[in-house]
């Protein structure tokens, strides 16, 4: 194994959405040094990497970033960082529009105006979206990348971050990296539980598998603060293929429905969580299958629908096509997803500033990684990328650069050497860890096989199961540098798992159906739990923290 010490101003360790903008941005306001380092390659990395036919989260003409803020918040049930929100929102046209010049394709009526898809939406052609992002962030002098660069680890020391660790995966390389100032923007994570579809279709989910919750992880070890973990995020997503319904709801107006034909939605409610739940209510109490109805859709519809989907999901086009039925002729069938931790949907990740900075001084968090301002989506990650990137940049002004001491250094350097010389005769594979740890938090920890719901008793069974499992992870053994990044993708699931199971029994009540279903506190509780669950690992133990709400578009700045 060969080492690399490399000194930059700024790391951004993940090169998708707002990992991407972030460099662009700071690249075109200062001279500052940027590296950014990508697990797989940053062409096609990220939630971006296949395309998306929409952008989710644009302020619509008549409409303002407060009535953005205001439904995030509704969806979220208050719990909500609306500083974050506000925020965010306010530059999220502007980013569009420089997606646009950067060469992305938005659709526009006769007018010139952009063609809305409801009252958040946008249409556009983005099959490219990610080639674009990466070719502008490419051809920028003092930015450099370095794809297929596992980071498993930050530097820290007095609560300042120095720099991170990391694996080169084709090269056999340990990278030693010192940075003044850190952006991680990771994304969330995918497989912690079993997913709908087993065995060689286990890839075949909501999220990018490839997303293994590492930012998360690497904060939790470090010490930095966390946020709403227990509002889990599922998707309602077409039966089978795992293909979007939002282009359903939103494209040709198809409601929820029984078996019956009954509408259901306005029975349970529209938040997201509400329409996972309805369907889950619905077979439970044998009114299943559910569906969206397509039946009677126009021929132009039927286009319409097959040509989208072929764009993003064309398993639901195949699915299709191999029936012999246009949607127009058959409804379809959904169904919800296991459970993710996604802050780009949901409020989890880092407890952020109003500047994005985590607890963890020089480090900055954008994107899904970013706790406390939900439904971002695509724009929403562009926007974190800026404002991160500007305040890396106030950061670099009065900021000098710490050091990684060689022991520091020499210890991950031991460690990664221990699991490519260990004894090939282990007990166990790194799949059939995954495997077990993905049973154990379908089974105990709100998983499909419970109908996502869960008690104390379960989750305490979950924890020290994954704690065991924890323990056997140390005993795998990598024989290249690509199974050494599946040990390492492994750890990080199962010490978000752990965080993910702490924050679901701090919160005794059931505010989002489905996301966090707690039988043991079934009603919504305002008086104790209109707060936020935060959680700090210190001294080996994961530690939890109550917070109040920050209401309003005020500045909020971290205190004890």
């Amino acid at each position: 194994m060969k080492t690399e010490r490399i000194k930059t101003d700024v790391l951004i360790i993940g090169g998708g959405t707002a990992g991407c903008y972030a460099a662009l941005t700071i690249s075109e306001h200062s001279d500052a040094k940027v590296l950014i380092c990508e697990k797989a390659h940053i062409k096609r990395s990220g939630c971006l990497a296949a395309g998306v036919n929409a952008l989710n989260a644009y302020i619509v003409e008549g409409r303002k970033p407060q009535d953005y803020v205001d439904y995030a918040k509704k969806d979220a049930d208050e719990i909500v960082r609306e500083d974050l929100l506000l925020t965010m929102s306010e530059r999220l046209n502007s980013v569009t529009e420089r997606l646009e010049q950067l060469g992305l394709v938005i659709l526009k009526d006769e007018n010139g105006k952009y063609v809305t898809r409801g009252n958040r939406n946008l249409k556009i052609n983005g099959e490219n979206i990610k080639p674009i992002l990466a070719k502008a962030v490419k051809n920028l002098p003092n930015v450099t990348i370095l794809n297929r660069v596992n980071i498993t680890d930050y530097s820290v020391s007095d609560n300042r971050i120095n720099g991170a660790f990391g694996i080169g995966i084709e090269n056999d390389t340990f990278y030693i990296i010192e940075a003044n100032a850190v952006i991680i923007a990771t994304g969330g994570a995918a497989g912690l539980y079993k997913p709908n579809n087993p065995g060689f279709s286990r890839h075949k989910m909501w999220y990018p598998p490839f997303n293994t919750g590492a930012g998360y992880a690497m904060g939790i070890r470090a010490g930095a603060e966390m946020t709403t973990f227990e509002m889990r995020f599922i998707a309602l997503r077409c039966k089978d293929t795992i293909a979007p319904t939002g282009t359903l709801a939103q494209g040709v107006g198809a409601k929820q429905i029984n078996s019956l034909g009954e509408i259901y939605e306005t029975k349970y409610g529209l938040t997201t969580s509400e329409r996972v739940y309805g369907t889950v209510n619905e077979n439970q109490e044998g009114r299943g299958p559910c569906y969206l109805r397509t039946e009677g859709i126009t021929p132009e519809q039927d286009e319409s629908l097959i040509k989208a989907y072929l764009n993003m999901a064309p398993s639901q086009t195949l699915k299709w096509i191999e029936s012999g039925k246009n949607p127009s002729q058959q409804n379809v069938e959904i169904e919800g997803t296991e459970p993710y931790i996604v802050g780009g949907h949901t409020a989890s990740g880092y407890w952020v500033d109003t500047n994005r900075a985590t607890t963890i001084k020089g480090l900055y968090a954008a994107g899904d990684v970013a706790g406390g301002c939900p439904q971002k989506y695509v724009t929403g990650a562009l926007a974190e990328g800026e404002i991160a990137a500007y305040s890396v940049m106030d950061f670099l002004k009065e900021n000098h650069a710490g050091e990684i001491d060689n022991q520091t250094a020499d210890e991950k350097i031991k460690e990664v050497e221990g699991f490519l010389t260990k004894n090939s005769n282990a007990r166990f594979t790194t799949e059939q860890l995954e495997e077990a740890m993905q049973t154990v938090m379908d089974s105990y920890a709100g998983g499909i096989k419970t109908n996502y719901r869960f008690n104390e008793k379960q989750l305490e069974i979950a924890d020290s199961k994954i704690e065991a499992l924890q323990k056997l992870s140390e005993e795998l053994y990598a024989k290249d540098f690509q199974e050494l990044m599946y040990i390492y993708e492994l750890r990080e699931r199962l010490t978000v798992c752990r965080s993910v199971i702490a924050h679901l029994k701090a919160r005794k009540e059931t505010r989002w159906h489905s996301f966090a279903e707690n039988l043991d506190y079934p009603e919504k509780d305002n008086e104790n739990f209109l707060k936020y669950v935060n959680s700090r690992y210190e001294n080996g133990k994961l530690n939890i923290i109550f917070r109040d709400l920050v209401e309003g578009g005020k500045v909020y700045e971290h205190h004890d």
